[in-house]
């Protein structure tokens, strides 16, 4: 394994004002990481969910995650051949934008690759993703899910908030006039994310894409993108699935 130079002084006035004390911490874990395991990947991650994230790491649990604030992970690694930690890892911290992660790992390659290009968790949209699959819902009594279950009475008020047009007939929450919630391929607004949630319209994936990665031996930066071709895209922000809500300076 190449000489560490982990000693290197970071100067973090360079990067954004506040948290000195997170930062400090994520740059030693960072560099400690990089000491202790093969390989480091770069993840570009689709649809961020915390609840989903802590899954992978369960079954990655020789393994290490960090999520964070993409410049103080940049320049944990080094972003220059005089900063890097490790030779020629200024490389991969060139790739450390947008919704991007570090793994730190010493399986296999193929062992990632297969991991992720395999792994989805379903979950429910939000505002400014696209709509998958166009969902209209036709006038009389409303209801949800694959077993036809009505509405509760109570939920009435806030499905005509949200934009439906309903009422309550002896009871029985019901669509004065056929309805569409969302449609195929346009942005979905707050509003209709909501809906799409109340009737159990799962159109949103957890993913996570290899961007490149870094071989500890070998000093070498490998690029991915023949295996995970929307990787770049997402981790730019160019993916209209792309959301996220991980917190900022993450470790996992």
């Amino acid at each position: 394994m190449p000489k560490s130079k982990r000693q290197r002084t970071v100067h973090l006035t360079r990067t954004d004002k506040g948290g000195r004390p997170a930062k400090d911490k994520l740059i030693t874990a960072i560099r400690d990481a990089a000491e202790s395991f093969k390989y480091i990947h770069v993840l570009a991650v689709e649809n961020m969910r915390n609840v989903a994230l802590k899954d992978v790491r369960s079954e990655w649990a020789d393994s290490r995650f960090f999520f964070g604030k993409t410049k103080v992970m940049a320049l944990a690694l080094g972003t220059d051949p005089a900063a890097e930690v490790l030779p020629d890892v200024h490389v991969l911290a060139g790739k450390m934008s947008g919704q991007v992660g570090l793994l730190f790992t010493s399986r296999p390659v193929d062992e990632v690759v297969e991991f992720f290009k395999n792994y989805t968790v379903p979950d429910y949209a939000r505002a400014g993703n696209i709509a998958r699959e166009t969902v209209a819902v036709p006038e009389g009594p409303v209801v949800r899910g694959a077993e036809n279950d009505p509405f509760p009475h109570n939920m009435e008020p806030q499905l005509r908030k949200l934009g439906m047009p309903t009422l309550l007939k002896k009871g029985i929450v019901s669509l004065v006039r056929d309805y569409t919630i969302c449609t195929k391929g346009k942005a979905l607004t707050a509003e209709q994310a909501q809906l799409l949630k109340l009737f159990y319209h799962q159109q949103a994936d957890f993913r996570m894409h290899v961007l490149a990665y870094y071989d500890v031996d070998a000093s070498k930066v490998e690029d991915m993108s023949h295996e995970f071709p929307r990787a770049a895209a997402i981790a730019a922000g160019e993916a209209p699935d792309a959301g996220s809500d991980v917190e900022d300076d993450m470790e996992l």
